[in-house]
């Protein structure tokens, strides 16, 4: 929750500081991509996951990200703000990843992926309360600051993970530390990732400037929107989960992910209560995909190389959602409309499709027998 509320905020908020501080539509897509490009300095804690624990890993970014995050709310100017984001941001996503790494090591065999829906329920509960505080926004042009105020509420969980986090079993257990990590695993996973994010990240960052430029939507209705559209979509991390564990992962991501991208596309075309429907979908859609992707991101490499592995495709995620950002922001600025630039992004999603098939089906196995050298 902690981790998806850093990583969240931002997006809510950039429209409404946008607009306090007079940036464009380029200017928040280079501020999009200058916060995500903020990825590169979780490496070195990808790195520590593997040579310290991840226990000591998680602790470290478990207190700075929501501090840095908070300051936020201090920035005099649209450029300081994006460096406070550019800094805390990545910051929670090496929690988040960390986290996965923990969870792959910890659950049985037939529950990795239900695992990886539970956590990200929990994470839509986190990006939940980002949404449920952007209301604050309504206070005044300034307004948006005070959601960055609340990001400090998350110290408690840090001060928890202090107390009783404990290291996992298998980092514990006798293992190859510098493992390398296997090269066509990863570039099989780093096609998949790009393809995913180069429409999901432009997707979510300009969804709120959509509602609130083409549909007219005030913050409060934003945030209402958001909550009635993602919250009941969280029941396919539930069913992707199950599914991915008892079906395989390969068929799960086959089935659902082409039909998430052609609502999240209808999302940004059609308005009206059709346009709550479509967004619904690719909601529900996108949810029962996420586990399957997500689990395979640790499944796939040795304890000894697993956070670097899990950091490393974070950031080619995060550079392909970078790339999506900058497309989208100059193509919207050039005058193309919503629908027509989500369409374009949309096709990443078939290289994903077509390239999971060139993965192992991971359900069912312990991660000692798809790692040999463990």
């Amino acid at each position: 929750m902690a981790s998806a509320f850093t990583n969240t905020l931002f997006t809510q908020t950039v429209a409404f500081a946008a607009d306090d501080f007079g940036v464009g539509n380029t200017g928040v897509g280079v501020a999009g991509s200058l916060v995500r490009a903020g990825i590169i300095i979780t490496i070195p804690l990808a790195v520590a996951g593997d040579r310290i624990g991840r226990r000591r890993a998680v602790l470290i970014a478990a207190w700075s990200a929501p501090t840095i995050t908070a300051l936020g709310a201090l920035a005099p100017n649209f450029g300081l703000l994006v460096v406070t984001q550019a800094i805390g941001r990545p910051l929670g996503l090496a929690v988040d990843f960390l986290i996965a790494v923990i969870a792959a090591e910890e659950m049985p065999r037939n529950s990795r992926a239900h695992a990886v829906g539970l956590l990200a329920l929990a994470n839509g509960l986190g990006a939940g309360i980002a949404v449920a505080a952007l209301p604050l926004a309504d206070l005044g042009d300034a307004g948006w600051r005070w959601v960055y105020v609340v990001a400090l509420i998350w110290l408690a969980v840090a001060v928890d993970l202090t107390r009783r986090l404990p290291e996992t079993q298998r980092f514990v257990r006798p293992h190859l530390r510098r493992t390398p990590i296997d090269r066509s695993r990863f570039a099989v996973l780093a096609a998949i990732a790009v393809g995913v994010n180069i429409l999901v990240a432009p997707a979510s960052f300009f969804q709120n400037g959509y509602l609130d430029d083409e549909r007219g939507y005030s913050a409060s209705l934003i945030a209402i929107f958001t909550l009635c559209t993602a919250t009941p979509a969280a029941v396919g991390l539930m069913i992707g989960g199950r599914a991915a564990d008892s079906s395989g992962r390969r068929r799960v991501i086959a089935g659902a992910l082409p039909f998430a991208a052609v609502g999240v596309v209808l999302s940004f075309a059609i308005g009206g209560p059709p346009m709550w429907g479509a967004t619904f979908l690719g909601g529900l859609l996108g949810g029962i995909a996420y586990p399957a992707i997500a689990v395979y991101r640790t499944e796939l490499f040795p304890t000894g190389a697993r956070a670097r592995a899990s950091g490393l495709l974070t950031l080619v995620a995060l550079v392909a959602g970078v790339v999506g950002l900058l497309s989208a922001g100059v193509l919207l600025d050039a005058g193309w409309s919503h629908g027509r630039v989500m369409a374009l992004l949309a096709l990443g999603q078939l290289l994903a499709v077509v390239m999971v098939r060139a993965l192992p089906e991971t359900a069912h196995r312990e991660l000692e027998d798809l790692n040999d050298v463990d």
